[in-house]
């Protein structure tokens, strides 16, 4: 009986009220709880679909919902289950308190409850107690004052916010996400029938921990719905057969360290609607965690996708997985400054091409040079000669993008970075001509703008990943248009990585030195995607290639983003596109801008093996080079020729040993260069 004395008291308050205007001036004197509660800060996708989500301070999942986003019928059946009503009371309904009483009295227990939705609510608004008679007379109080502030949406909305689905799920968003994996606009009469039961008692009935005894309060629910007729019979026998859900879903964690930086950067906002889309961002990490996983132990992978006409990231995976873990998953890739290899090239050339130094036909010479004491190599130790400016570029040759960096001056092409809007870091310094190989620190999010600008018809953009932001294009440009369609047009013949199909996107590796970054960036005529792989300790990866590692990820990731390419842009008007033959004279061959005050190429001179070297040879074959000189060169060995018309400045040549050995090298104007060994 004492747990009947509440309800006794609530009633005897009906039945000796001293009034109308009494009661008013009651109600109207309630002070009422904050009506507004914290919910969790969420970040949107450019549809609007849920990327992330973050709990609450205490730790809780309650995340925002509106009654038009909810089901109706959930609702219908919430309102049937629990205050049927509900529309008609004015915040108590006197009728189901005597029926409750009455079945109190009978029973002698608490058989049903008299709390109506809106009670529930001024409960939920206090944490307060349901079952002391001071808890349940401030209950009807403050749920009369409710009703008399509040319209009824608005104390179902709050309701849809406030009821607990067990653990730290609170609101009916939580709810569905954990357990159903989806938004509850669309929901099933049994997922209906399960969120109307878990809120009367949400520990002992959670679908995850008690199955059983959750499948017993929805079908009492669903039962009752037939009854009430909101469903008929062949509803409730379908909805018998749909399991409970065994375990609750994880709340979506897409794009993990750009929503945290878009969190930090503006604390203020409870929802961030970004341009993220999370259909392909969900793909990209996907391909990601499967790319880093095949790569090896301890390697790390970043993704950056955006569309280069409006800036807009369209994904951003900053690490294999967002976890902490040996490849330091909690570290954002996208935003490390690492050195970009070869990547800044194709920047490099089209420099040249606007400054009138070079066109992709213009032949240039890779042959051993130095630089004062800087003595650039290539990737593989070779040299190819005379090639052409686009053959230099697609082979990816260090010597001749050094000797145009040379003549623009390093200098030239930091500023353009700057110009593209990316953040270059020297290690000290004014910059030399090493910037042309990755003597520089940039970040995967400025390769890929860099290269948005060069698809842009060489005007930047700004990538930006917060919607309605708009298209933001820079006062300058990077490149004029004819340049920029130039590198583009070189970097689309580029053979695809090993097993890929020839697309023709533009795209560019590069690998840093000691093999410590790959990287792939390239373009279609809509979109621009860029691929770091590596270690985010810095350590060297031997053997790790742009090439290899990272380039077969760039054009899985552009598979994933459209079935096609968008094709380039066609050229600008003002483009010169003729042979080599047709080119005007100054630039058939290139030649810095101070070549006529510029001596002529010096003799040839031996730089490998130097005289008085001890070299040992493997079987009877001896690598040798030269350093200026013109082609053809012939080689000989104590007088007698052992290689002849040789245009290649390096070479492998059969010669006997041990022992000591003259070695000489004649050019094609009959100058001699000489050098006395020994080979082991």
């Amino acid at each position: 009986m004492r747990r009947v004395a509440p309800f006794l008291l609530v009633l005897a308050l009906f039945l000796t009220a001293l009034g109308r205007d009494a009661l008013d001036r009651w109600v109207a004197a309630t002070d009422i709880p904050a009506l507004a509660v914290d919910t969790s800060v969420e970040m949107l996708d450019r549809n609007g679909f849920l990327l992330r989500a973050y709990t609450v301070a205490d730790g809780r999942w309650r995340l925002a919902t509106s009654l038009e986003s909810v089901d109706p019928r959930y609702v219908e059946m919430l309102i049937a289950y629990e205050d049927k009503r509900f529309y008609r009371h004015s915040g108590v309904d006197p009728k189901a308190m005597l029926r409750a009483v009455g079945q109190a009295l009978w029973n002698r227990q608490v058989v049903s409850g008299g709390s109506t939705l809106t009670m529930q609510v001024a409960r939920l608004l206090e944490d307060g107690s349901t079952g002391r008679w001071k808890g349940k007379l401030r209950q009807v109080r403050l749920a009369l004052a409710l009703e008399k502030r509040l319209s009824k949406a608005q104390i179902l909305t709050l309701y849809l916010n406030r009821a607990p689905f067990g653990g730290n799920l609170e609101g009916l968003r939580a709810a569905t996400l954990a357990y159903f994996g989806k938004e509850p606009r669309r929901l099933t009469p049994a997922q209906a029938a399960l969120l109307v039961a878990l809120p009367q008692s949400p520990e002992t009935r959670r679908p995850d921990r008690f199955a059983g005894t959750a499948f017993d309060a929805r079908s009492r629910v669903l039962a009752r719905m037939v009854r009430a007729r909101v469903i008929d019979d062949e509803t409730m026998q379908g909805a018998e057969t749909e399991p409970v859900p065994a375990q609750r879903a994880a709340f979506p964690a897409l794009a993990a360290h750009l929503t945290d930086r878009n969190r930090t950067a503006d604390p203020a906002s409870q929802v961030h609607r970004l341009t993220i889309d999370a259909g392909l961002q969900a793909k990209l990490e996907a391909l990601a965690n499967r790319a880093a996983r095949d790569a090896g132990q301890r390697l790390s992978i970043a993704v950056m996708a955006a569309d280069h006409r409006t800036g807009e990231i369209l994904a951003s995976v900053g690490s294999a997985a967002y976890r902490a873990d040996d490849r330091l998953g909690f570290v954002d890739m996208t935003q490390a400054i690492r050195s970009p290899g070869s990547t800044l090239k194709p920047l490099i050339y089209g420099l040249a091409f606007d400054q009138g130094l070079a066109h992709p036909e213009t032949l240039i010479e890779d042959r051993p040079t130095a630089f004062g004491t800087y003595a650039p190599q290539n990737f593989d130790g070779r040299f190819r000669g005379t090639v052409r400016i686009r053959d230099a570029l697609q082979m990816s040759l260090n010597i001749p993008v050094v000797k145009l960096t040379d003549a623009l001056g390093p200098s030239r092409l930091m500023a353009h970075l700057r110009r593209a809007g990316v953040a270059a870091h020297l290690p000290g310094g004014r910059p030399g001509l090493a910037v042309a190989l990755g003597g520089v620190g940039v970040s995967l999010e400025g390769l890929v703008q860099l290269y948005a600008g060069l698809a842009n018809r060489g005007q930047a953009v700004a990538l930006h990943s917060i919607s309605g932001t708009g298209p933001a294009e820079f006062p300058q440009s990077v490149l004029s248009p004819e340049s920029a369609w130039q590198v583009g047009d070189i970097l689309s013949g580029m053979a695809p990585p090993a097993g890929a199909a020839r697309t023709g996107l533009a795209y560019k590796t590069g690998t840093s030195y000691g093999h410590r970054d790959a990287w792939a960036i390239g373009f279609d005529g809509r979109h621009v995607a860029g691929v770091w792989m590596g270690r985010p300790d810095g350590t060297p990866v031997p053997g790790a290639f742009g090439g290899d590692l990272a380039a077969p990820i760039l054009f899985e990731a552009f598979a994933l983003l459209k079935p096609k390419l968008d094709r380039l842009p066609p050229p600008p008007p003002g483009t010169l596109i003729v042979g080599h033959s047709q080119l005007p004279r100054p630039l058939k061959r290139f030649r810095p801008r101070d070549a006529a005050f510029a001596a002529e190429i010096g003799s040839p001179e031996l730089a490998f093996p130097p005289d008085g070297a001890r070299v040992e040879v493997a079987g009877q074959a001896l690598a040798v080079k030269v350093r200026d000189g013109k082609p053809p060169f012939t080689w000989l060995a104590d007088g007698l020729p052992v290689l002849t018309r040789s245009y290649d400045r390096a070479a492998m040549i059969e010669i006997a040993g041990p022992g000591f050995v003259t070695l000489s090298v004649i050019d094609a104007a009959g100058r001699s260069a000489r050098s006395r060994i020994r080979l082991d």
